[in-house]
């Protein structure tokens, strides 16, 4: 599910001495010191709330004497929270807030300097699991529409996996990839009948991908069952 694990980006501009931590990761004492490293940081920010991205970042703040900014209050820690449209002005760079709901209903993603930090709305490798009811399918194509629209060769800098090259075109073709699971799923409800469960729909769907993923495939399920029936 996390690939390779969870990227945790430091981000600092060229003449700053302090650093924006992005998703500090899951609460291990030996990663947060290491990123703690590359310090003094200067605010620490959450792409959203699940616990490989989140779970250690309320001790990296108590490490670091700063504070946590996130969408979700439940994630926040002593200061402001953050929303779609915020600029974020630290370690000598600005930092604009996108609101891309789906994946969550708190995720956000965030753009500097030709680059943009997807967490899970767009992965180095692989598809997003959109999981409800926090996930919503229509949620999350419209987020998609959004990054598509970036301009071309903006670096993804994504929460798990290597980096893209270009966000416009891994978003179009997530895009492409979420349509053609749709129109497969309605091929299977055709089969199987309107009232098909999310597993049953993944056992045609999905009969050529490792059984190891049906659960996330599951998920996914749902949520493009919920967006089909609306």
């Amino acid at each position: 599910m996390t690939l390779e694990g969870t990227n945790t980006w430091v981000l600092r501009g060229p003449d700053s001495t302090g650093c924006v931590v992005i998703d500090p990761g899951p609460d291990d004492e030996t990663h947060l010191r290491r990123v703690l490293a590359t310090g003094p940081v200067d605010q620490v920010l959450l792409t959203h709330g699940h616990p490989d991205h989140a779970d250690g970042a309320r001790r990296f703040a108590e490490l670091a004497g700063v504070g946590v900014r996130a969408l979700d209050p439940a994630q926040r820690l002593g200061v402001e929270g953050l929303a779609g449209g915020d600029v974020v002005a630290a370690a000598g760079l600005e930092i604009r807030v996108l609101a891309t709901p789906g994946h969550t209903a708190d995720s956000l993603c965030f753009l500097v300097d030709g680059a943009v930090l997807t967490g899970d709305t767009i992965l180095g490798r692989g598809s997003t699991v959109v999981i409800p009811p926090d996930g919503r399918l229509d949620d999350y194509l419209d987020s998609l529409r959004r990054l598509a629209e970036l301009p071309p060769g903006t670096t993804i800098l994504p929460g798990h996996g290597p980096e893209l090259p270009d966000a416009a075109a891994a978003a179009t073709a997530y895009l492409a990839h979420r349509e053609q699971r749709l129109d497969q799923v309605r091929a299977a409800l055709d089969q199987l009948g309107r009232d098909a469960s999310p597993r049953q729909v993944v056992e045609l769907v999905y009969a050529d991908v490792d059984r190891t993923l049906w659960p996330a495939a599951e998920w996914s399920v749902r949520a493009q069952l919920e967006y089909l029936r609306g």
